[in-house]
C-alpha cells in the first residue's frame, strides 16, 4: 500500500490562522453607551463667570430705584402736609408725609443726634461693599445680582436723606382702617425689602444648583 506524505501546502492549511494582540492602551472613555464620551466631559462643574464690566448694567437697575426713589419723596415733600393722610385705596393705602430720624421701623429714632452719621456710616460702608461684590457675583447669578442692585439703590436713597436732610422722607402708609398700621415707609425701603428677599431665595435654592456638577 503507498504512502501518502502530506505536502508543506495542506499541512499549513490545517494549521489555526494566527491573531496578533492588539496591546495598545485603551482610549479613557466613559463606559455610558457611547464609546465617543471622554470622562472629563462628565460630571464636569460649571466655571463661574464673574460679572466684571458687566456689573455696569446691575449698576442701572440700582440707579434707576434711587430716581424713582428721589423723585417720589420730592412729591411727596411738595405736594403733601406732614402726618396728615391723603386716602388712595381705602382702607388699606394712604400718602402720608413722615420722617423717620432712626433705623427701619424708627429704630433709634429719639437718640440725640449721632444716629444720623451711624447710620449714613453703615449705609457707606454697605454701598461699597454691594458695588464691588456686583463686580465679583457669578455671571450666571442673575437673580442674585437684582437682589444686590435693589438693595444697592436703596441703600444709597436713604443715605442721601440721611446726608441732606438729617432724616429719611417716608410717605407710603399701609393700614387696614384704624385697627392696624404698618410704620410708614418709601421706595428706597421697598428695594432693600425685596432685594434682600431675593438674595435669601438665591442662597437657599439656586447657589448649589449653579455650583453642582454637570453630566
Amino acid at each position: 500500500m503507498p504512502n501518502h506524505t502530506p505536502n508543506s501546502t495542506e499541512s499549513s492549511d490545517n494549521k489555526p490562522p494566527y491573531s496578533e494582540v492588539d496591546k495598545s492602551p485603551e482610549p479613557a472613555h466613559a463606559t455610558t453607551g457611547s464609546s465617543t464620551t471622554p470622562k472629563s466631559r462628565l460630571n464636569k462643574t460649571p466655571k463661574m463667570i464673574a460679572n466684571g464690566r458687566r456689573a455696569f448694567t446691575w449698576y442701572l437697575l440700582s440707579l434707576v430705584v434711587l430716581i424713582i426713589d428721589q423723585w417720589t419723596k420730592w412729591l411727596a415733600e411738595t405736594k403733601l402736609t406732614f402726618h396728615e393722610p391723603v386716602p388712595v385705596i381705602e382702607p388699606f393705602l394712604n400718602w402720608t408725609l413722615a420722617y423717620n430720624y432712626g433705623a427701619a421701623f424708627s429704630f433709634l429714632a429719639d437718640a440725640g443726634g449721632w444716629q444720623k452719621w451711624f447710620f449714613s456710616g453703615l449705609a457707606l460702608l454697605m454701598s461699597l461693599f454691594l458695588i464691588g461684590y456686583l463686580i465679583k457675583a457669578p455671571r450666571q447669578a442673575k437673580l442674585l445680582s437684582t437682589g444686590l442692585a435693589l438693595v444697592l439703590g436703596g441703600a444709597v436713597g436713604n443715605l442721601i436723606d440721611r446726608l441732606l436732610h438729617g432724616h429719611v422722607i417716608d410717605f407710603i402708609h399701609v393700614h387696614n382702617a384704624d385697627v392696624w398700621h404698618y410704620p410708614i415707609f418709601n421706595i428706597a425701603d421697598m428695594g432693600i425689602s425685596i432685594g434682600v428677599a431675593l438674595i435669601v431665595i438665591d442662597m437657599l435654592f439656586l447657589e448649589k444648583k449653579r455650583e453642582m456638577p454637570r453630566s
